[in-house]
């Protein structure tokens, strides 16, 4: 008897086993039940992000109407305004014989370099701040003296002590380190004060709590000072540029302005506002894979 019995619960169990396996794919396939009213507000958010995004090109499309309307009809003068046509006419001429290219390159590469030194040595800095409160205090008052200094008085200076082509990135790193460090200094006094003194009653060094605690808890300010900097680091080339250069978009819109060529000065400004777009772009991207690295998202 004890055989059967067996037999019987073990079919029994594969039974179990099978109707187990038969609910799970079941679960994983089957569609989520919403209300009618989340399924309404959900309809709604995207009416309403569809009709921001509309909006916005409807902007855009009518400034570049009217703007090449007021030159056809002589609203403005098309040689102080240019026009939308006379841009692309331009933008065409420049990449077809490829100068284009090479003065974007150059203002691209002067300002990643700036961005990656800026952030390197606010970031070096904040820390020894944060190491050392009696230097931070001695610092401080220079720090905000610096902060409040028009960078572009400096750049003469530059210019003198650099040479042409270092005073570019000495113009882009003294507009966006001292934001670096104020931001990042910042975010490390707000990093809440018992893990640190939880490290500390531990037996912690200095060096560990920097490394376990305040670097990893500070990704999201990391983030955002990057995304204040990259623009900052932005102007401040264009400005070197403007000083000193002989190759870049900075470059176009100077000879552009001094021979009255207003065509590329607007090219080359359209192209400055793309260059923008992508570089904040960029370090949208890899804020969210820090983030995400980090486990903030």
């Amino acid at each position: 008897m004890s055989m059967p019995n067996r037999e019987v619960n073990n079919f029994s169990s594969q039974m179990a086993t099978e109707a187990v396996k038969q609910s799970n794919e079941q679960e994983k396939h089957q569609t989520p039940s919403y209300s009618n009213k989340y399924l309404d507000f959900l309809k709604r958010q995207r009416n309403k992000n569809l009709k921001i995004q509309l909006t916005r090109l409807l902007v855009l499309v009518g400034v570049l109407v009217l703007w090449e309307l007021s030159a056809v009809f002589q609203w403005a003068d098309p040689m102080l305004t240019s026009r939308p046509s006379q841009i692309v006419s331009s933008f065409v001429e420049m990449v077809t014989t490829g100068t284009i290219f090479q003065h974007l390159w150059i203002t691209s590469l002067e300002t990643v370099i700036g961005f990656v030194l800026s952030m390197t040595l606010g970031i070096i800095i904040a820390i020894g701040f944060w190491w050392s409160s009696f230097w931070s205090n001695v610092m401080e008052p220079y720090v905000v003296v610096l902060n409040a200094l028009p960078k572009v008085a400096l750049g003469p200076i530059f210019y003198i002590w650099l040479g042409d082509r270092l005073s570019i990135y000495g113009m882009a790193i003294a507009i966006s380190i001292i934001v670096t460090i104020i931001m990042i200094e910042s975010g490390f006094k707000e990093i809440t004060k018992s893990k640190m003194k939880l490290m500390e009653s531990l037996g912690a060094t200095r060096w560990q709590m920097l490394k376990m605690v305040l670097l990893p808890a500070s990704i999201p300010n990391f983030v955002a000072t990057m995304k204040v900097n990259v623009g900052l680091t932005l102007v401040g080339v264009i400005m070197g540029e403007f000083l000193s250069s002989k190759a870049g978009l900075g470059y176009l819109i100077i000879y552009g302005g001094q021979v009255f060529q207003m065509d590329l000065v607007m090219t080359s400004i359209v192209l400055l506002a793309v260059l923008s777009a992508i570089l904040y772009g960029m370090v949208n991207l890899i804020g969210k894979f820090l983030k995400k690295q980090y486990q903030f998202d």
